[in-house]
């Protein structure tokens, strides 16, 4: 069985051989810096490969897909100069939130809180009187 191991091992090498000789890594991302080793050590060690899988892939957990959402819509609830837009975008950022409350399983303290539409025009209007 070893010999079988030793004969992958050798074809390997020799192709990797070959394609460094072809210059197929020499433009390799990352060339010449030093490796970034990341501390998984607060994963559990048997999803340790499917989250660092899941990383490479830029998937996001669903609880960091909808924190990245809700942040995304708070920056542009800042440009926005259209108050009906503003209300659904707020109707929005509101439904994200409650449901980004509602998949935790931690303290009622840890929750995000909702934005309120007439806070909001309230503040709008007071920082549109002071221009």
């Amino acid at each position: 069985m070893s010999n079988i191991f030793e004969a992958f091992d050798k074809i390997a090498e020799k192709k990797i051989r070959e394609a460094m000789e072809e210059g197929q890594f020499d433009d390799l991302p990352g060339k010449g810096k030093p490796l970034v080793l990341e501390d998984d050590s607060h994963i559990p060690q048997d999803i340790r490969l499917a989250h660092k899988i899941l990383k490479n892939a830029d998937c996001l957990p669903p609880e960091l897909e909808l924190r990245k959402e809700i942040l995304t819509i708070e920056e542009l609830l800042g440009g926005l100069k259209d108050t009906k837009e503003k209300y659904r975008q707020i109707k929005k950022l509101n439904y994200l939130i409650m449901k980004l409350n509602m998949t935790r399983r931690s303290s009622l303290v840890m929750e995000k809180n909702q934005h309120y539409f007439d806070k909001i025009v309230d503040r709008m209007g007071t920082a549109e009187k002071t221009k």
